[in-house]
């Protein structure tokens, strides 16, 4: 047992959720580092947000990339204020960020791509019955419309509209999916709304984030002296409880293929991020496709299962990761070291900025999507190096050139596909000899869009919990919206300040619909 004078605290996952926890663990809540411990599954910390240089000869891959925006990401910008800059001595992250996105602004000159060539999607073509049920949408309870999809409420036309291409392939969004969600994300996103056909509110990191964000907190962590334990499989949490009060006491665990427990004090502190966007995915090669191993069970969903039964506020985990065949999609990262690729996509792309927004190719049978990287998007990255990442969201149909769902093809293929949407079909062979593509199937990325209840996802600090939260993606928080980095990093200083009783309040989430300017402009919009 510990000390009551010196609590432990115990971080299940390595993701930001987690590192964001410790951050506030000792920056708000006064705990020393060398008290502090997160565990991993994986060799590598981070989570999602796993940005990799494979080799001089393999290029680059990324299985995801995010977008921000100052305004509404309150909770990140704080834990930003923070953190020094590994790139820029004497410079917070915060500071380094604003100072990028002063000068890179995002501009799609062409976000929709239909037959190789450009549409204009000011136009959101939308029906008179489709603006009237987006309205009648954003004045809906959210505990009337639990379990349904967006295809349920909307008209066909809806899902064929400039508004429908633009949304689903920022946000990721497919007509299964929650109308929780989307309400939610339409509400969040409400003052971005007059610019959703080019994207200029959206800012970029100054690098890729594991590098812009995952290194430098896990820096500022370890010279606080928090112990990082990775290879960590985290089997099985114990509970006891006492009346309505349920406290953490026992964490089981493998390393090395050894069991171990590590016995829990009542004043000793959990943390537990629950489920993963990015479990069970694979990554491929030029010549090789991803594989899915179905009989390979990730550490963070198993453990979820298994706390979760006969413990319904723990929520519902099977709600969100048994329906593999409507959250799975392929994403791409495409390392190019011949300038012809960006050369030709010119015409696409808004010149004085180098910081470019998505091209969307809506014809294609895989909703193909690309965002065209700024330079260096690694730190270390050579001169002659472009980097684009994109994804399908319908990655299990057939491609229109290459006669394969897109998860069962090779990086060359998935190329070559993109190549011939674009109108580019005469400069292959060059293009392919001189790139690297690496495809990645994510199983379970939009899990979390899933329909579900509001009970479905536990609150960050579950009723009756003395000493434990829960983290990540898959809790609860009223108003705020899944898949963001916001998302995780609000769900770690929620569940700190609630631990530890630190007298500071939770970022406040923005909420664009409660001034009127914002309303006006996005009621506006909907009417273009």
């Amino acid at each position: 047992m510990n000390p009551s004078s010196n609590p432990k605290a115990y971080l299940v996952g390595g993701g930001i959720a987690s590192l964001s926890a410790a951050v506030y663990l000792i920056r708000d809540a006064g705990m020393k580092g060398s008290d502090i411990t997160i565990f991993d599954e994986s060799e590598r910390m981070g989570g999602s947000l796993d940005a990799m240089d494979l080799s001089s000869s393999e290029g680059y891959s990324m299985r995801g990339i995010r977008m921000f925006e100052e305004k509404a990401y309150d909770c990140l910008f704080d834990l930003m204020s923070s953190i020094p800059s590994l790139a820029h001595p004497g410079q917070t992250l915060r500071e380094e960020f604003l100072d990028f996105v002063r000068v890179n602004k995002s501009y799609s000159k062409a976000r929709l791509l239909k037959h190789g060539q450009a549409i204009d999607g000011r136009p959101l073509q939308l029906s008179l019955r489709d603006r009237f049920a987006m309205l009648r949408l954003l004045v809906t309870r959210e505990s009337s419309i639990e379990d349904r999809d967006i295809q349920s409420f909307f008209s066909p036309s809806f899902l064929s509209s400039n508004f429908w291409y633009e949304f689903c392939t920022v946000f990721a969004f497919e007509p299964w999916h929650s109308l929780i969600e989307f309400r939610r994300y339409f509400l969040r996103f409400i003052q971005s709304f007059p610019t959703i056909d080019t994207l200029e509110s959206i800012e970029s990191s100054p690098y890729n984030q594991y590098e812009s964000l995952v290194l430098p907190v896990m820096g500022w962590l370890r010279n606080q002296g928090v112990s990082f334990v990775p290879k960590t499989r985290i089997v099985d949490i114990g509970f006891s409880e006492e009346g309505e009060k349920r406290t953490a006491t026992l964490i089981r665990l493998e390393r090395d293929g050894t069991a171990g427990d590590i016995a829990l004090a009542p004043e000793d502190l959990l943390f537990v991020t629950l489920g993963s966007l990015v479990a069970n995915s694979s990554t491929g090669s030029m010549r090789e496709a991803p594989t899915i191993d179905p009989e390979r069970r990730d550490a963070s969903w198993a453990l979820w299962e298994r706390i979760a039964l006969g413990r319904p506020e723990f929520g519902v985990p099977a709600v969100f990761d048994s329906q593999v065949d409507k959250s799975i999609w392929s994403s791409f990262t495409v390392t190019f070291r011949d300038p012809l690729f960006f050369e030709l996509i010119d015409r696409f792309i808004h010149r004085d900025v180098t910081a470019y927004g998505g091209v969307n190719m809506i014809d294609s049978n895989w909703l193909m999507s690309i965002v065209l990287s700024y330079k260096p998007y690694f730190i270390n990255q050579p001169e002659g190096v472009n980097l684009c990442w994109g994804y399908g969201l319908y990655s299990d149909k057939e491609g229109n050139f290459v006669k394969k769902r897109m998860v069962d093809c090779t990086g060359e293929e998935i190329l070559t596909e993109l190549v011939y949407q674009l109108g580019f079909g005469e400069h292959l062979e060059r293009i392919l000899a001189t790139s690297v593509c690496i495809p990645c199937t994510m199983p379970y990325v939009t899990s979390l869009f899933l329909p579900r209840k509001g009970t479905d996802r536990p609150a960050v600090v579950p009723k009756g919990a003395t000493n434990f939260a829960f983290l990540g993606q898959y809790v609860e928080i009223p108003d705020e919206v899944v898949f963001t980095v916001e998302h995780s990093v609000r769900s770690a200083q929620t569940a700190v300040y609630a631990l530890r009783s630190v007298n500071k309040r939770v970022s406040p989430i923005y909420k664009g619909a409660h001034h009127p300017g914002v309303l006006l402009r996005a009621l506006k919009t909907l009417l273009r």
